[in-house]
């Protein structure tokens, strides 16, 4: 599919993104030092991102909030501004970066239409996280120290007792985990301004309105798997899966994605993962036999994200993933793209390509060379970089990392041995069918039942 046009998606970057890239960078270097006393380099890079978007619509609150935080004023208010303006600019980048991939796929996209209803939720609670935020932009990352940190600590809590910010806490309590493990961050030689700037911005935007995730719709029809997309940390593991979703009534199809997780430790590694999310039978069978799912009554939001229910889905028929994406994937509309969400690191586009060589970490394809991330490939499924090197088709994940495109693979097939071979990542969702890796897992028992086991024997007493 990205034959004919790649050498177009691999030019040079969408003219004026690394100006923008550089504004943020600029900002994030004044985020770190914080804005209690604001230096010469700091007023300057405020001015220059508001000067960015003097054109726009949220220019003249950008404007003020510049003026205003160099003055030593830091009302919520300005820094929900300078937030988005932050965040405006990574969304101008990322919109052109997916403009060009969509171009380059023939691919076409749903405009994103803001939901009418809105939850409402605690404005308590919401105050309680843009004042722990504001107390980090006053100190910035050089002066946040174990107290700071702390302070966060009941506010997340109450964050979590309530469904509809639940998102809210973990990316709180995520951010705050991070500060924690790095404090006194003053004495870190390097900063991963980038990661902590973007989590900030994250969540003081939500922290205006609550979440964001509203206008979900009810559908029914059928998810045809593409493939499945594994996030593994020490203390969570999350599993999204891409596919293509026609809906009942002949509708046209839809890209949709959904995403089932679980909490863990960081000793439940490799295919026992998958254990931990056996709440969720009929999708885990589904991805092991390569089966259709027949959904009713899903919530789906705006952004394309289905809300998973397993009790809401039952197994169809057979449906091999690489025919699913020779026949459907080019016809399929893409889902629009939450406000949230436009920023370059978040493009996962799945496509599919066929044909092509693999040298080392690069494909080549129609004179054209793409890097491939295999960074990413789980320990949980078959899919080894061995069997990516020795693969002509693949179903995949484009990134844009590192001021270039990367191919993520999420499924090939491949020779070896002058013997097709198959392997996606969901292929052992109910347990390897690789006898060797059944072996390991025989000799090292069921680490997921001892450590609940002991959870349970610790709760009894």
């Amino acid at each position: 599919m990205l034959d004919v046009q790649l050498g177009q998606l691999l030019g040079d970057a969408p003219t004026g993104s690394e100006e923008a890239l550089d504004l943020v960078r600029a900002f994030d270097d004044a985020l770190a030092y914080g804005f209690a006393r604001v230096g010469e380099e700091s007023a300057a890079a405020l001015t220059a991102l508001a000067g960015a978007l003097a054109a726009s619509p949220i220019g003249d609150r950008v404007s003020e909030a510049a003026e205003k935080v160099s003055a030593g004023s830091l009302g919520d208010e300005h820094l929900a501004a300078l937030a988005g303006g932050r965040a405006a600019l990574f969304g101008a980048v990322h919109d052109a970066l997916l403009t060009r991939l969509d171009t380059a796929l023939g691919r076409a996209r749903a405009a994103w239409e803001p939901p009418q209803d809105r939850t409402e939720v605690a404005e308590n609670l919401l105050a309680g996280c843009r004042i722990w935020l504001r107390e980090l932009a006053i100190v910035g990352w050089r002066g946040v120290d174990h107290d700071l940190v702390s302070s966060a600590d009941q506010t997340i809590e109450a964050l979590l007792a309530v469904p509809e910010l639940r998102g809210l806490a973990v990316l709180l309590d995520g951010l705050a985990a991070e500060l924690r493990a790095s404090s006194p961050v003053s004495t870190m030689e390097l900063l991963p301004a980038r990661r902590w700037a973007d989590l900030w911005t994250r969540a003081l935007l939500l922290a205006q309105r609550g979440p964001w995730n509203d206008g979900a719709e009810q559908v029914s029809g059928r998810l045809l798997i593409l493939g499945t997309d594994v996030h593994e940390h020490a203390t969570v593991i999350r599993v999204q899966v891409h596919a293509v979703f026609e809906p009942a009534g002949g509708a046209p199809s839809r890209l949709v994605r959904t995403s089932v997780a679980a909490a863990k430790v960081d000793t439940i590694v490799g295919p026992t993962v998958w254990r931990l999310l056996k709440g969720h039978p009929v999708l885990l069978s589904a991805l092991a036999e390569h089966r259709s799912l027949d959904i009713t009554d899903m919530p789906l939001l705006p952004g394309g994200d289905l809300l998973w229910h397993d009790d809401r889905a039952s197994a169809g028929e057979e449906a091999d993933p690489f025919a699913v994406a020779r026949v459907q994937l080019a016809q399929a509309t893409a889902p629009p793209v939450n406000p949230l969400d436009r920023h370059p690191v978040r493009i996962a586009e799945p496509v599919l390509l066929e044909g092509y060589k693999v040298d080392g970490l690069t494909i080549e394809l129609g004179g054209n060379t793409l890097r491939l991330d295999l960074d990413r490939l789980p320990s949980c499924g078959p899919l080894t970089s061995s069997l990516v090197g020795d693969s002509s088709s693949c179903i995949g994940l484009m990134h844009w990392d590192a001021g270039r495109w990367r191919l993520q693979p999420i499924a090939v097939q491949a020779t070896v041995k002058k013997k097709p071979v198959v392997a996606h990542n969901g292929d052992w969702a109910m347990g390897p069918t690789d006898p060797k890796v059944v072996k390991a897992e025989a000799k090292t028992g069921d680490v997921v039942a001892v450590l609940r086991e002991r959870a349970g024997r610790l709760l009894r007493k």
